[in-house]
């Protein structure tokens, strides 16, 4: 399964005052969209963001829907890199409209830090989820699993933005841990192998790969 990106800035920030005399930061707007061709090549299918958004919801529930500040390249969530919780994501039309308050932590603290200062951000979902080719289109596969949407900064050129990341990386579910595994790299070794070494070379590519899952 490939690590897929989006990023979408239709944002709106909203300051609340709590009882306390702090005040909450909130950001609001579309997080994900379905059943639209977007910017970097890809469409999901309403039936699978449905799916997803659904599922989603218990971890919004259980206060459990935390996203990140920046562009990990990995689907787990780590907790030193949280700025924010999610609240509430639900669909309308084919637009799925989130909301999510940005938290005390230390990278919480920078996302509030931006936004007071005028900076504009933007949210990037992240899942895991195979793409087949359909009319000219990747289609996200019925296999996808959101792991979270997290906030980005504005790229200036977004697409190459996500396209360059891990698209050439396989996840597999080891005891629990999502882990990479580099398809491209042992494909194109294999593919350079001369006859006499292909063997050897498919068997390097092996070990390497059961290294990688220990």
């Amino acid at each position: 399964m490939k690590l897929i990106k989006e990023i979408s800035q239709e944002l709106k920030y909203i300051t609340e005052a709590k009882e306390s005399g702090k005040k909450g930061i909130f950001i609001e707007g579309i997080f994900m969209q379905a059943d639209k061709d977007n910017r970097n090549g890809r469409r999901y299918p309403k039936t699978v963001m449905e799916r997803e958004v659904s599922r989603y919801q218990d971890l919004i529930k259980e206060k459990r829907a935390l996203g990140e500040l920046g562009h990990p390249p990995n689907p787990q969530i780590n907790l030193n890199n949280v700025s924010h919780l999610i609240t509430e994501l639900k669909f309308n039309g084919n637009d799925v409209i989130g909301r999510a308050k940005v938290l005390d932590t230390p990278m919480g603290k920078i996302a509030q830090n931006f936004i007071e200062e005028g900076v504009r951000l933007g949210v990037s979902s992240r899942g895991l989820g195979s793409l087949k080719e359909k009319d000219g289109i990747n289609e996200v596969q019925d296999d996808f699993h959101l792991a979270t949407v997290d906030i980005v900064a504005d790229p200036s050129a977004p697409d190459a933005f996500v396209n360059g990341i891990m698209e050439s990386a396989e996840w597999i579910l080891d005891n629990g841990v999502w882990k990479a595994v580099d398809v491209e790299i042992a494909q194109r070794a294999i593919r350079k192998a001369s006859k006499h070494s292909l063997n050897e070379t498919k068997l390097q590519v092996f070990e390497s790969f059961l290294k990688s899952i220990k």
